[in-house]
Formats: C-alpha cells, structure tokens, sequence
C-alpha cells in the first residue's frame, strides 16, 4: 500500500547520513533509514494498534489539550514525566521493539522508553521546549523516527542569538539522533503550518545516563 509518497528520496533504499555541525551538540540524521515499503507498514500498523490518549496541560489553572496524541510505552510500568503529565508506561509492541533493534544497531544503547506522538494535521505542533531536566540533560539519547508526512523539526541555541535556526525536514522513514549534550544547549519543535498535510506519527526512543 502507498501510504505516503517519498518524492524527496531517491528511488533506492539507500540510506543518507547528515551529521550536523553545531556547538554544544550531537545532531545526525539518517534518511531512508526504514524503507518505503517498511515506513508504509509500520504507519498503518502504528495509527491502529498504538493505544492513543489526549493528554492535558495545565495553564494557569484550566486543563488544555495537548495539540497532538501521544502514548507511553516502555520497559516497565514505572512512572515517567512528560511536559506536566505522568503516564505509565505500556509494554513494547511487536512494531515498536523491531523499531527499536533497528535503532539500537546505529546507537550503542539499550533505550528504556519511547514517546509516540500523532500529528493529525498542520494544527497539532510541539512548541520550543528541551527534553528532560537539570542534570539529565548532560548525557542523553533521544532517536526520533518519523512515518507519514514530512514536517520540519526545528532547533535553536538556548542562549546564543548569534546562531540561527535550523531547520530539518523530517521525511517518512526517516531517523534523527539527539547525544551527548543536545538537551542542554539547544530547544526544539515542531511548529504549526496553514498547508494540508497529512498524518504524521513520531516515535522518540530514549535513554538518559
């Protein structure tokens, strides 16, 4: 099934390795890092058996819905913050553990969790914000790998105005990998946009030292 066309990619399954340059970071990005034909099936599969929740968050005392759904699983049932929210985590799915190895290949750790996010359309976003707090911010891994429409993961330094923004379009089958001290130095998001887009599920795998 043609769940999303790649036009951006050449035609092979070649995958593309970007390491970018910038202070007090550790950014790589892998395109086609899972085929078409695997991106395809791990979207539909994802979207349908991934046990969604609309999580809230709580600005000046009134419960806002988060502009996207999201889900938790992971390792063990154990407690993990996320924004202002706690969710338990679900045990890995077939999907998600296959993700995960694949992962685990390029990165030489064993990560803990993952956070998926479902963008429905342009209007569901994820404003400036660092993973994690405090000390865990020094040494972490983040794998973000996206399935479905490309939408632009932006980062900015969290003190230097000399640097600019950058801006990383983020494609179906495609995996960024966040080390070292990334968390620290530098915010990221994913902004809204007026455009017609499609579906775009994201899956952050994590580990922090």
């Amino acid at each position: 099934m043609d769940v999303f066309n790649q036009t951006d990619l050449f035609s092979t399954d070649e995958v593309r390795k970007t390491e970018f340059d910038l202070p007090g970071a550790d950014v790589t990005l892998f395109e086609n890092f899972f085929s078409k034909e695997e991106s395809d099936r791990l979207y539909t599969s994802l979207l349908n058996n991934t046990n969604w929740e609309q999580d809230q968050l709580l600005i000046y005392g009134k419960e806002i819905d988060l502009p996207r759904i999201t889900a938790w699983y992971g390792d063990s049932n154990a407690d993990e913050s996320y924004a202002t929210t706690k969710s338990k985590a679900l045990p890995w799915t077939e999907d998600l553990l296959f993700i995960k190895k694949r992962i685990e290949k390029e990165v030489d750790v064993k990560f803990t969790r993952c956070l998926l996010n479902y963008y429905r359309n342009g209007e569901d976003s994820v404003n400036w914000h660092r993973d994690y707090n405090g000390e865990e911010r020094k040494n972490t891994v983040i794998s973000s790998v996206t399935f479905g429409a490309t939408r632009p993961f932006q980062l900015k330094h969290a003190t230097r105005k000399d640097l600019k923004r950058i801006d990383i379009p983020m494609v179906h089958g495609s995996l960024l990998i966040m080390q070292g001290a990334t968390q620290e130095n530098w915010l990221h998001k994913i902004p809204k946009t007026t455009k017609k887009i499609l579906p775009r599920i994201n899956l952050t795998f994590r580990w922090v030292s």
